[in-house]
């Protein structure tokens, strides 16, 4: 426990609408009326500079209803959600090697793997239920590999860890599929039948020998030989990633790296072996598929493509414009410029979840108009211009959601919302009529009932299939019947008619963090999640927890001794970007030169004004997992 005691902020459920008079005046109490008023009369001068940020904690319909709001009344697609933040790079990586950006297999197949890897993910920690079927799978026999940069919770349960250097994942990877190759355990009927550009690519490995790749990541040429040869022959193999690999400036050649490793080796498209990017949030996956992103539109379909849209366009009595909207980061950027003016936002708090958060914030104030409907008073919300209370709760609303093995379950109202909240789809469906969009729906199954008819993935899971079968992976284009719960069988049909598209390998190279460590500098911190906490604080922050402990930063012994501190003994962190204290907790599963902390305490230890905001070019993910700092041991008078 820090020496200097923190008291947690608790946040408010917000009750009521709220509204600013002009730019500094302070939130007041406002009917319904005049807090839509107020909204449409902001969102209608910004047309053609609009952005929406969708909730991937609320439910399928809502982020359905939310993305047709951005095209169909602002005539945009700059409408995205925290899946920047933390998987873009995973739906990038996955939807250019099989065409969509789910994972490929489900988590019982987990239960009944050979071998389970776990590359920069502390599911123990991070994905618990998903963890539960990892701890199966060792029981079952399984062998599980664990490769962090720490030693975390989830390695203490792993056969062996391989402890990399942060940012090089790549040159890991590459020297696995060297050894792969050398030792001719790559499966090369599949790889002739099933994929593209294999040549190029075993040229592009060649040079990471094993004494080369344990120089770069820190990992002995001994442990990376093991995983190779375990891999390789093992009958069923899962790859799981998690913000380990996607959160870094070049987050989608991570994860083209890991699918170039299960492309080798056949280890995708068939029962107990797949690629399994691990989603953070309830809806996560739920709302990209929903086409809360800006460049599908609902069902993952390619906004590019002339006639997608047009069957959109026929639907929703609209012009789709056909081009790519901007993505969160670019939405961020274009505020920076002026470009954007106007931001309606659901239930994410970029405030205190975007890298360089101070900036962020001061981003956010240049707006003409910023819309904030949310269940509590964030961050975000405080800087808000109108503020509309919503019933996105768990068990307030009815709906769907869609986890990170693709399955759409059934969410169910059970009580109340508090005063005058309201639902997410009344208030977007609201706003629209105010802008001159009368929509109306009965309730939210049918708004799902007009997604299944725009997307064929979906087609076949009504309500009741959803509840018979307490729930249903996509694809399901069928009524009466089910696929298979892995994805991309078709890439061992004996037959090229039937087996489709080939899997291109990716050529990636590997490129180190865009923060560099020096003498002034010279801690490498990477940031995570912890059990008893959830993302920005917001809802796990507002309760007492007898675990808790707050924020703190990490260290392993030898730093603590050689900075001559304590667990408990507070410290001023700093960056290129910014400078924030908190308490020392020691952990030996660090190596000497990393610290780890987290962001969910950011009333508390503002995590995120240290991070980087340098982005991965494809996706828009930021480099969260690498930033250079310093640590500096308080004088007492400064420690209180």
């Amino acid at each position: 426990m820090s020496k200097r005691e923190r008291t947690p902020k608790t946040y408010a459920r917000i009750t009521y609408p709220m509204v600013r008079d002009g730019k500094s005046g302070p939130l007041r109490r406002a009917t319904w009326d005049e807090a839509l008023d107020r909204a449409a009369e902001g969102l209608r001068a910004a047309r053609g500079s609009f952005g929406m940020f969708s909730c991937a904690r609320a439910t399928n319909e809502m982020n359905y209803v939310a993305q047709k709001f951005a095209r169909v009344v602002m005539g945009t697609n700059n409408v995205d959600s925290c899946n920047r933040t933390c998987h873009a790079p995973s739906v990038a990586g996955l939807s250019a090697v099989f065409g969509s950006g789910g994972g490929t297999s489900s988590y019982g197949e987990v239960d009944h793997a050979d071998l389970i890897i776990m590359w920069g993910s502390n599911a123990r920690y991070a994905h618990p239920i998903f963890f539960q079927h990892v701890l199966r799978g060792i029981r079952n026999g399984a062998r599980m590999y664990a490769v962090d940069p720490r030693r975390t919770s989830t390695a203490e349960w792993a056969e062996s860890w391989l402890g990399l250097n942060v940012g090089t994942d790549i040159p890991l990877a590459h020297a696995v599929a060297r050894e792969i190759i050398h030792a001719e355990l790559h499966n090369k009927p599949f790889i002739e039948r099933a994929t593209s550009g294999f040549e190029e690519y075993a040229a592009e490995v060649e040079p990471w020998t094993l004494a080369v790749a344990e120089k770069v990541t820190g990992v002995p040429a001994a442990a990376i030989r093991e995983l190779a040869h375990a891999y390789a022959r093992a009958e069923r193999a899962q790859l799981c990633w998690t913000l380990g690999i996607t959160e870094h400036h070049n987050g989608t050649d991570n994860v083209r790296a890991l699918i170039n490793l299960s492309l080798l080796t056949g280890h995708v498209g068939k029962y107990g072996s797949g690629v399994q990017p691990l989603r953070g949030q309830n809806n996560v996956q739920g709302g990209g598929d929903m086409g809360a992103i800006p460049n599908r539109l609902p069902g993952f379909q390619d906004i590019l493509e002339p006639t997608t849209r047009r069957k959109f366009e026929t639907a929703w009595d609209t012009v789709i414009q056909p081009a790519y909207g901007l993505n969160l980061t670019d939405m961020f950027a274009a505020m920076e410029t002026g470009e954007l003016k106007a931001v309606y936002c659901i239930g994410e708090n970029p405030a205190q979840s975007e890298a360089d958060s101070e900036q962020a914030v001061e981003r956010m104030k240049r707006l003409d108009c910023l819309v904030v409907q949310d269940i509590f008073l964030t961050k975000t919300a405080e800087l808000a211009d109108v503020v509309l209370p919503a019933t996105a709760a768990w068990a307030e609303t009815d709906g769907t959601t869609t986890n990170s093995e693709r399955r759409v379950q059934r969410v169910r109202k059970a009580i109340e919302p508090p005063g005058e909240a309201r639902e997410d789809i009344d208030i977007i469906c609201d706003l629209a009529g105010r802008l001159g969009h009368a929509w109306k729906y009965a309730d939210a199954e049918s708004v799902w009932n007009e997604l299944r008819s725009l997307s064929p993935d979906h087609y076949g899971m009504t309500y009741e299939r959803l509840a018979e079968h307490q729930g249903i992976q996509w694809p399901c284009p069928d009524t009466e019947k089910l696929e298979p719960t892995y994805l991309h069988g078709r890439l061992w049909e004996a037959d090229p008619a039937k087996r489709g598209p080939l899997a291109p390998f990716g050529i990636v190279k590997h490129d180190p963090p865009v923060d560099l460590t020096d003498e002034l500098f010279p801690i490498r911190l990477t940031t995570g999640r912890r059990l008893d906490s959830y993302n920005t604080g917001v809802q796990s922050g507002s309760f007492a927890s007898p675990l808790r402990r707050g924020e703190y930063v990490e260290l392993c012994p030898e730093d603590a001794e050689r900075y001559g501190v304590s667990v408990g003994e507070e410290v001023r962190i700093t960056s290129r970007r910014g400078a924030v204290q908190a308490p020392v907790w020691i952990d030996p599963g660090l190596r000497p030169g990393l610290a780890f902390m987290t962001m969910h305490f950011p009333d508390e230890v503002d995590t995120n004004q240290l991070t980087i905001e340098a982005n991965c070019p494809i996706a828009g993910t930021a480099e969260f997992k690498a930033s250079a700092i310093r640590i500096e041991k308080l004088p007492m008078a400064v420690r209180s």
